[in-house]
Parts: C-alpha cells; structure tokens; sequence
C-alpha cells in the first residue's frame, strides 16, 4: 500500500492553520430564533466537518441539551448572544465528553456568567478561552511534527510495499495514545469538580 504521508502531514497542518474560532463581535447582538441559530452555527463551523453532509447543530440537538440543563431556556423562544456562546463551548465539548460531564463543566458557568451584570460575564470568558487559540496552534503543529518523525522511524525493517501504511498506523496510534490519556486527565478533573460541588456534599 503507497500512501503519500508526507502530503497527508502537509495537508494536516496547512488545515490546522486554517482553523479559527467564532469571534464574540461576529455574533449577532440580537435574538434569534432557533433556525437562525443553526443558519449561523452552520455557516461559522462549517470548517470543522468531517462530512459535506454533517449537521453542525439540529434543533434536536438544541433542545436536548435545554432538557439535560447544558442550555438556558430561550425567552421567547429566542436565543441570545450567551446562548450562542454556551453553544459553542458545547460543540466543542461534545466530541469528547458526556452529557453529564459537560453539565457538570458548564454548569457553574452558566449559573454565575449567563447575563452576568458583574464585572466578568460570559462574554470575557469566552474571550480569554479562545485568545489561547494562535499559541495553541502552533504548538500543536510542533508536536505533530516531532510525533510524524518518530512514526516514520518505524517499521524500517518491514516488507517496504508495507512500510507507508505501518508507519502511518504508528503515526496514528502515537496520536490516539495521546487523545486518550488526555481525556483521561480531563474526566478526573471533572470528577474532581463534581466531588467537590456544593449540591454534591449537601447530599453527603
């Protein structure tokens, strides 16, 4: 098997380059209703499919994680600029978390910065998360970088019709080692969350 896993690497970072996030002054400053909140989640994260054809949100969605608490109800079935950014921090969550565990996450957020008329509202929050983004980026590009390296020097004593296809398994299985342990780490800081929230040791 022949695969090209220098342009494969290429292609990878030149999209990573390319990522960009959804900036608090692009978000409407009026309600929406619940199409137009699609209309727009659609158009901003349109990059970040997988599929032509995935949805990005569908009002199911919407409207589940309203039921599971992850969302403010709307008012007047309109949804405002806080709603869109709970949103955002949602789909992103949701790759790699549970219902549960994102509540758990969001929840504080939202009780104490969801309109928030103090000095710090959701909107800063939003704002420092998401200034992160450009260090991160070319971080992640650098350890890509030295873990592509690493996988190709594998498998070099393999059939060398095998070695494209071994070397990107290894490539792939460096990055979901990777994935995985971070994962790990981040449900043990929310179980840590959950342990120590006020509603959990009233119930103690």
């Amino acid at each position: 098997m022949s695969i090209n896993t220098d342009k494969l690497m290429q292609d990878i970072l030149d999209q990573i380059s390319g990522m960009g996030y959804i900036k608090p002054e692009d978000i409407p400053n009026i309600n929406l209703y619940m199409d137009q909140v699609t209309t727009f989640m659609e158009e901003q994260l349109a990059h970040s499919k997988r599929y032509t054809d995935d949805k990005i949100l569908t009002k199911t969605m919407i409207n589940n994680y309203a039921k599971n608490n992850l969302l403010p109800s709307p008012e007047k079935k309109r949804y405002s600029r806080e709603h869109l950014l709970m949103l955002i921090f949602i789909y992103y969550f949701k790759n790699i978390l549970s219902i549960n565990d994102i509540q758990t996450l969001l929840g504080p957020i939202a009780d104490k910065y969801f309109k928030s008329q103090k000095d710090l509202d959701l909107t800063d929050i939003y704002n420092e998360v998401f200034s992160m983004e450009k260090g991160q980026i070319e971080s992640l590009k650098k350890e890509l970088l030295e873990r592509y390296q690493i996988s190709q020097n594998t498998f070099t004593d393999a059939p060398e019709e095998d070695q494209d296809f071994l070397k990107l398994f290894s490539f792939i299985c460096i990055l979901s080692f990777d994935v995985y342990v971070k994962k790990m780490i981040i449900e043990q800081m929310i179980d840590k969350l959950r342990e120590d929230s006020p509603d959990n040791k009233h119930k103690r």
